[in-house]
């Protein structure tokens, strides 16, 4: 299990303390999963990508890409524009991990007849 004093242990997402438990969560939570796979298309300003990725609110997405960043995942960028733009995109890192969460969300888009009838046959019992 890694620890803040020995970084260099094996990470164990099962252990209680291990720090990659909250690393996780920031990836796995609703919109963690939706804005990495949303930004695998390209950069995104904010106000974009909170279209693209709907339903989510401002102060949501904004408390999500900051986990993102701070784990390594997710780049912001401040453009000399006037006015000023912020944009964002993935880190090698997040490019790879976003990649896996892909292949997860169509996994579960392709199933989605099979578990409509799952959920329809545990709703009648």
């Amino acid at each position: 299990m890694e620890t803040e004093s020995d970084p260099g242990l094996e990470s164990d997402v099962f252990a209680r303390n291990c720090t990659s438990r909250p690393v996780l969560q920031n990836l796995a939570g609703r919109w963690g999963i939706l804005a990495l796979v949303a930004l695998r298309e390209g950069p995104y300003r904010f106000s974009a990508l909170r279209r693209r990725v709907d339903g989510v609110s401002e102060r949501m997405l904004a408390q999500t890409l900051r986990a993102l960043e701070r784990d390594g995942m997710v780049h912001r960028e401040v453009l000399e524009t006037i006015p000023p733009r912020v944009e964002y995109t993935l880190t090698e890192l997040g490019a790879e991990i976003a990649d896996q969460l892909e292949a997860l969300v169509k996994l579960v888009e392709l199933n989605m007849p099979r578990v409509r009838a799952a959920q329809d046959a545990y709703d009648r019992d």
